[in-house]
């Protein structure tokens, strides 16, 4: 999932996912557009109600402005992560640079942040299936092609 807010970041977050994706043979079944890392949630969890959906990447950009508002939509947005992978029991993870950051920073920051996203998913994944076959009780339930 890429926010499009702040897209000339986004966009290049959203290139190296699908390289690192390739790289690790993690098929991803969908990507969807968002108009911003605030507006996430709603989408996330039309996700994770996929049987085909064993994980959610997210990419975002959050740039700090003037005010605080920066902070305000982060906190939200990982709070509402967080319950959404719990609640589905599937992991989400959260691969939205800032707040607080600046354009630069944010520049800096998009391989790493859209690897680690990638990675930690298909890490998350991959765990419960080794635990599945072992027939261990896994935390969460994966679907398991």
């Amino acid at each position: 999932m890429v926010a499009e807010f702040n897209r000339e970041l986004t966009g290049r977050m959203l290139k190296q996912a699908l390289k690192r994706s390739s790289e690790l043979k993690a098929l991803v079944t969908y990507i969807c557009n968002v108009p911003g890392s605030y507006d996430m949630p709603l989408i996330i969890q039309a996700l994770l109600e996929k049987d085909d959906v064993d994980a959610v990447v997210t990419l975002g950009a959050i740039v700090r402005g003037k005010t605080k508002h920066d902070e305000v939509i982060a906190h939200a947005l990982a709070t509402n992560i967080v319950n959404l992978s719990l609640q589905y029991k599937k992991p989400v993870t959260l691969g939205v640079a800032g707040p607080g950051m600046t354009w630069r920073q944010g520049e800096a920051r998009i391989q790493d942040y859209a690897n680690r996203s990638v990675e930690a998913a298909v890490k998350m994944v991959l765990r419960e299936r080794e635990a599945s076959k072992r027939n261990e009780n896994s935390s969460y339930p994966v679907v398991i092609e």
